[in-house]
């Protein structure tokens, strides 16, 4: 049972970028994405208006941060030395964060971006008026694939996301409002989480529960991201739930299209046209298959049923740290990315399956994480698919 990472994998991400840094004339490479931070270091924060920096040499990793993070970063391991500035916009961060590149001798870089992201309200100037900046999506790239540590976790998601998942089918009743009935399976399952793995649990929650489970309903379904309505549950009602848990930062997806208690003939049409879509999706899917062949397989059955005016996005996309990350199953991806052409599945590619059928009063869609494998697939969630195990008597 995996729930944290191994120290050796960020040890691992490192060298892979110090070996991409010795390939450039860059002196050093520069992190500002929050996530990106992470993934190479530990150092997990809040993106927010107070940029932080990070600066990876070839013998040294220095980091810039704002006053109230100081004592959050100064014991991660892999960080050599830490620089503050006091907030923002007083204390100036990209200034603070050249002096950093300019007490390493640093007079060119690599990085993710020409300065802080405009999160917040922040306004900065860019790092190119400091040093010379050259542009890198390295760790971005990174991610797609997994190693089997990180899959592991994502594995371990997918557990609790399930019974978070049980839990809301347990707790839906006509009556219920879907808010309630959400924070309740939600705590339930994070409780039981959280008592299970006790201090083995990679702390990664503020204010909310490591696993969370809930569900838009009625009308709202027809938007693929619709809100909770304002509306008590009634017999009939279309149910799109959504369930995950936060796994050392990693997560998965389940979601299922269930109905209060009963359904019409139109509701089954389209839930198992929908169905049909998925398991096509699946079926398609392993390694070398090129990720807009999967996307296209379904919009030509979409075609065949006559139901291409009800789909509104691609299939699905990859997972891990990011809720949604690159490569996406998408039949459009060999037009937009020139560097890459049609992006093919690989071992350690985590994806939803997500494809979706809305009509004028109702959407019908179910997601599952699947890992692609050298040899096929594997399924990360198992929550029953078809259509009588998700009618709520």
């Amino acid at each position: 049972m995996a729930t944290q990472l191994p120290p050796e994998a960020f040890d691992d991400r490192i060298s892979r970028v110090r070996d991409k840094l010795s390939a450039t004339d860059a002196d050093a490479a520069v992190w500002f994405n929050a996530t990106s931070i992470e993934y190479l270091t530990g150092f997990h924060h809040i993106q927010t208006e107070r940029p932080v920096v990070l600066c990876l040499t070839p013998e040294a990793i220095e980091i810039t941060v704002p006053r109230l993070e100081v004592e959050r970063v100064e014991p991660n391991p892999r960080i050599d030395v830490v620089h503050h500035y006091f907030d923002y916009p007083g204390g100036k961060p990209i200034e603070t964060a050249s002096s950093m590149l300019a007490e390493l001798g640093v007079e060119s870089v690599v990085a993710d971006s020409d300065g802080a992201p405009g999160v917040m309200g922040y306004e900065g100037p860019a790092l190119s008026e400091y040093v010379a900046v050259e542009t890198q999506s390295w760790v971005t790239r990174m991610r797609w694939e997994k190693s089997d540590a990180e899959v592991d976790l994502i594995r371990e998601s997918a557990k609790w996301a399930n019974l978070g998942h049980q839990y809301l089918t347990d707790y839906t009743e006509v009556g219920e409002h879907p808010a309630t009935v959400s924070q309740r399976a939600s705590t339930d399952a994070s409780r039981v989480m959280l008592d299970t793995l006790g201090d083995r649990y990679a702390v990664r929650v503020r204010g909310d529960g490591p696993v969370h489970a809930g569900y838009i309903s009625g009308r709202e379904t027809a938007l693929p991201h619709g809100h909770t309505p304002n509306e008590r549950l009634s017999a009939g009602d279309v149910l799109i739930t959504g369930a995950t848990a936060n796994v050392d930062g990693y997560y998965s997806e389940l979601e299922r299209t269930m109905f209060v208690e009963e359904y019409t003939d139109e509701d089954e049409h389209y839930f198992e046209l929908m169905l049909e879509a998925q398991t096509i999706a699946i079926d398609a899917l392993g390694p070398g298959v090129p990720v807009s062949h999967v996307d296209q397989l379904v919009w030509e059955y979409f075609e065949e049923q006559g139901v291409t005016d009800l789909a509104q996005h691609h299939v699905g996309h990859n997972i891990g740290l990011g809720g949604h990350e690159p490569p996406y199953i998408d039949r459009g991806w060999g037009d937009t990315q020139d560097d890459d052409g049609d992006v093919e599945m690989a071992p350690g590619h985590v994806y939803t399956i997500e494809p979706g059928l809305y009509t004028d009063t109702a959407g019908y869609r179910h997601s599952d994480t699947v890992a692609i494998t050298e040899s096929g697939t594997e399924m990360l969630t198992y929550f029953p698919r078809d259509l009588e195990s998700n009618v709520i008597r």
